[in-house]
């Protein structure tokens, strides 16, 4: 649970400023002219600050109004802004002459500059956004889907983490985890669901579908979940919209679990009576969205003292060139030896030495019994 602190707060330390430039957005959409004159102003000053010291000042300052007007206008309005910062360059270049003459190269970086601001904003007026709203709020969005897969706080006998972990290191993934508790605190439902396609490609439909699930998860019954979640996709007629998913429910005052699948890898299962990991096969079912009616049947269980559940995507164990056998041993490999010292950052290291690399998205969940 610290680890999960310490992480919420650098996202939280990383994205403040985005945050902040959000909050300020509808000042800049309430007075978008007053931004235009305040650009004119700064590049009419430059212009007079180059006509004045020649030699110190130079025109790649142009650039920097450029930018900021593209971040901040819509193309409209940074057509007026293009504009007038041309005629101020020419204006300038004229006065001057072969005092300080206008660099050939120059004069084509700030012209590419401004139509590639003038494409990014008019790639935002497309999605009705002004300026950096748009990124901001995509920041937000990708905050409110890890928020989701944040897992709820567990009895002292219990003990849970999350490593999640996209392709590439991409902001989104095709992985996402959503959780619940039953508002008596008797039972933990956990999801892990993994989107067709991998990084920004999937980061689409985990946003949408996340928020659907979220909200099936604890109000159905433990049977009727992944049933619902077909149906949901099924109804949704993606042309790639078949996912995989693991539900397992637990019952956190006597630790009996049912777990079901949809074409999802098996759960391990540590059992410290015995001192062996096994793997939860039963309970197998279709993928999600591909198969109208389909039926998901559960495996039951028991979490004992000392005993550990690990859920995992597919990343973890596949590889181009190596056999389901060979990942599933390495991930065992790998949580054996945090058998004698506790599970405790064991999701993290699966998720690291995870078999496909930084090449598809990972994500572990471990729960465990204290």
């Amino acid at each position: 649970m610290a680890a999960q602190a310490t992480v919420r707060a650098r996202a939280h330390a990383v994205t403040k400023p985005l945050r902040q430039l959000r909050l300020r957005t509808p000042v800049v959409e309430r007075s978008p002219w007053l931004l235009v004159v305040c650009f004119l102003a700064g590049g009419m000053l430059t212009g007079w600050a180059i006509f004045v010291w020649p030699s110190d000042i130079p025109w790649s300052v142009f650039g920097f109004i450029v930018v900021a007007a593209g971040l901040f206008l819509e193309p409209r309005l940074l057509m007026v802004v293009y504009l007038g910062v041309a005629a101020v360059i020419a204006a300038v270049g004229v006065r001057l002459g072969p005092t300080r003459p206008i660099v050939i190269g120059g004069e084509v970086a700030i012209a590419a500059t401004m139509g590639l601001m003038l494409w990014l904003a008019h790639a935002r007026a497309q999605l009705g956004v002004v300026g950096v709203s748009g990124e901001s709020m995509l920041v937000d969005m990708r905050d409110r889907l890890r928020a989701q897969g944040e897992l709820p706080e567990l009895p002292p006998s219990w003990a849970a983490e999350v490593a999640l972990e996209s392709a590439y290191g991409d902001g989104f993934a095709g992985d996402f985890i959503v959780a619940s508790r039953s508002t008596d605190g008797s039972m933990l439902e956990i999801a892990l669901v993994d989107v067709s396609g991998k990084g920004r490609q999937a980061g689409t439909r985990s946003l949408l579908l996340s928020g659907a699930l979220g909200g099936l998860l604890g109000e159905m019954s433990e049977g009727g979940f992944l049933r619902s979640a077909n149906n949901h996709l099924l109804r949704l007629r993606w042309p790639e919209g078949f996912a995989t998913a693991v539900h397992v429910a637990i019952h956190l005052d006597t630790g009996a679990f049912t777990i079901g699948y949809a074409g999802h890898p098996a759960a391990a299962q540590f059992s410290a009576g015995s001192g062996r990991w096994r793997m939860l096969a039963g309970g197998r079912g279709p993928l999600l969205g591909v198969i109208e009616h389909a039926d998901y049947p559960r495996e039951s269980g028991t979490l004992r003292r000392g005993d550990a559940l690990v859920l995992y995507s597919d990343g973890v164990i596949e590889s181009r060139d190596k056999s389901l056998i060979e990942g599933i041993d390495r991930m065992l490999g790998s949580a054996e030896s945090f058998v004698t010292k506790g599970f405790d950052g064991l999701a993290r290291r699966l998720c690291d030495q995870a078999m496909a690399g930084h090449g598809d998205d990972r994500a572990v969940i471990t729960i465990w019994r204290r």
